[in-house]
């Protein structure tokens, strides 16, 4: 199958399940008030406490506004400890709602993949649609049930990932810093500061494709962390050139949405100077984060279609984590309509290993 029809195919996948989409959209939206509680309600506090200006701790996105909340309560260790404590608890609620809605979503998805037939080469109607259409509310929280506990202990490896990437760009960044004398080292350390910037976002980014594979492995295969990290990892070796085409068109999607995103976020804005116009300018911006969030979350859910695809296509196989047994690559109507999509692979048995085989396909 080429790069365009993988696409093609995670994009109708996720248009005929836009209840998870929804749903996504509805778990993120939810992840970011519970981080700006916390935030506000320390802004507030600095404020009356310290005597900063409120509005300019609220300036910026939510890692802006903490990060400067953080360095205004250096001055007042309890209330500093307090907000950490608190910030740390609504990330790991929220993380955790995250994991919760993610199962679903992707149990639904692989579900539409099972029963949708070859759809990116046929042509896109109603009828073809409907074939994928396999969200309902018990299968989503079937699969939220189902894959929680997997997905937490890998939110938990994800973010130590993360902690362990942000402090060694720390360590980077102030060992340069103290090492540099006069202005013509600083100009150099800005630039190596820069660089080093520049590494940990596509180090992140790298991070996340992996993440996202890994959730994959799990839901399709019904794997533990270790087997998923061994499946990942051939997955990735028999298919880095159609993975890595595909992670760059992702990328430039996402980087495409961002810049459009802006540039009708600073029209809605334009509109705040216009008399009386201006009083709806409220409303639109509300409509413009819900389209934007939207927007995101489809490409999100159309390239995890795509890459759910290659991976149930791609030659591996995982028998219990002990024997591997390499299945070959199947067309797309290789998978029988009879297989369940919630436990796709089954333990193979001396009468039962033809069926096995086609069920892990």
């Amino acid at each position: 199958m080429t790069l365009k029809l993988l696409l093609k195919r995670g994009a109708l996948l996720a248009v005929a399940n836009w209840q998870a989409v929804a749903f996504q959209f509805l778990a993120e939206t939810t992840f970011q008030v519970l981080l700006a509680v916390p935030i506000f309600g320390a802004a507030v506090l600095v404020a009356v406490a310290v005597g900063a200006d409120l509005g300019e701790l609220l300036q910026g996105s939510l890692r802006e506004m903490a990060t400067n909340i953080a360095r205004a309560l250096t001055l007042e260790p309890m209330a500093l400890f307090s907000f950490l404590a608190a910030f740390g608890i609504a990330l790991a609620a929220g993380s955790a709602l995250t994991c919760l809605v993610k199962g679903g979503t992707l149990d639904v998805l692989l579900a539409a993949h099972e029963s949708a037939g070859p759809i990116e080469r046929e042509p896109v109607t109603f009828d073809s649609l409907h074939t994928a259409a396999q969200f309902s509310l018990p299968r989503f929280m079937k699969g939220c049930s189902r894959l929680f506990r997997q997905y937490i202990g890998l939110g938990l490896v994800l973010m130590c990932a993360y902690a362990v990437s942000g402090a060694v760009y720390l360590a980077c960044v102030v060992y340069g810093y103290g090492a540099t004398e006069g202005a013509v080292s600083m100009i150099g350390w800005t630039m190596i500061a820069a660089f080093a910037t520049v590494l940990l976002i596509l180090w992140i980014t790298v991070v996340n494709l992996v993440y996202l594979l890994m959730q994959i492995a799990m839901a399709a295969d019904n794997l533990r962390l270790p087997e998923a990290f061994r499946a990942v990892s051939r997955f990735i070796r028999a298919e880095l050139l159609v993975l890595s085409r595909m992670f760059l068109v992702v990328l430039a999607l996402v980087v495409g949405a961002t810049l459009v995103s802006a540039l009708a976020w600073s029209g809605v804005g334009l509109i705040a100077f216009v008399p009386l116009v201006g009083l709806a300018v409220f409303p639109l911006q509300v409509v413009a984060l819900i389209l934007r969030g939207l927007a995101f979350e489809y490409i999100g859910l159309a390239a995890a279609g795509a890459y759910l695809t290659l991976y149930r296509r791609a030659p591996r196989a995982e028998s219990g984590g002990a024997d591997v047994e390499v299945i070959a690559a199947a067309g797309p109507a290789a998978v029988p309509s009879q297989v369940s999509p919630v436990n796709p692979v089954r333990s193979q048995t001396a009468s039962g290993a033809a069926e096995s085989g086609s069920a892990a396909r």
